[in-house]
């Protein structure tokens, strides 16, 4: 499998203003030869804390953008978005993967970033999502649930790669880097993470996406600017690094 992580900006709680920059990119890494495009957390609007007004239904236009880039291209789409709860409860921090075929799959953030406050805001999930992906399982996280190792234990043994979108701080960017690579090694898995750049409410964003393998090597990695990383996911890799090294075999 071919993945696409896309480094962009985010216009702040500008929803159109964000597919129109990214729909384009989107078709760039389709004509690359992608599988699976990535996008950051909260692409369409920014890591905000103003719930109430910008989240959306199930099947709003955020939603709505990934099924159609998804089927339009012939590939996998993924990014993150606020998504209306039921009645009476909080929205989510919701990471959608659409699929050539109208395929949805959704994994709500478990952990909420309470150093943001976003747990006032947004409710935390409770189940993990993996989906197969052009052969390649794949297991769903978002941002802040990358310090927590013991959700990346719990699903590893299933997963090939871990997929992780971000709104991630300059301020803490070797926080990211090294928790990235420590998460590949110790579940001898691959990670792909794509961060936004740029400035968002005041915060700076260093980007610092990366595609790592099983035994931690960096395959591509971003700076600071918005840009496309391309690198091929193997399974057959996982499986091997597994079988020589069978460190997860002697997990308590």
């Amino acid at each position: 499998m071919k993945i696409a992580l896309l480094q962009t900006e985010i216009v702040w709680e500008d929803t159109q203003a964000n597919f129109d920059l990214l729909a384009p990119q989107i078709a760039a890494a389709k004509q690359a030869g992608a599988d699976l495009v990535l996008l950051p957390e909260m692409f369409a609007c920014g890591f905000s804390m103003n719930a109430a007004a910008i989240c959306e239904a199930p099947d709003g236009p955020t939603a709505r953008f990934l099924v159609e880039q998804a089927a339009q291209n012939e590939l996998w789409v993924g990014g993150s978005f606020p998504r209306r709860g039921a009645e009476g409860q909080k929205p989510s921090n919701h990471f959608c993967v659409a699929g050539p075929q109208g395929q949805r799959h959704g994994y709500d953030k478990i952990h909420p970033f309470t150093f943001a406050s976003e747990h006032e805001h947004y409710r935390a999930g409770e189940a993990f999502a993996t989906v197969e992906i052009a052969g390649a399982r794949c297991t769903l996280f978002v941002c802040y649930d990358l310090r927590f190792a013991d959700e990346f234990w719990r699903t590893a043994k299933d997963t090939d790669a871990f997929l992780i979108v971000a709104n991630w701080p300059e301020k803490r960017r070797e926080h990211w880097r090294t928790l990235l690579r420590a998460r590949a090694i110790e579940n001898q898995a691959y990670v792909a993470a794509v961060n936004r750049v740029g400035e968002g409410n005041g915060l700076a964003y260093a980007g610092d996406s990366a595609v790592i393998d099983p035994w931690g090597a960096v395959l591509c990695e971003a700076s600071r600017d918005a840009t496309m990383l391309l690198a091929e996911i193997d399974p057959a890799r996982v499986a091997d690094a597994r079988a020589r090294f069978p460190v997860l075999a002697d997990r308590r």
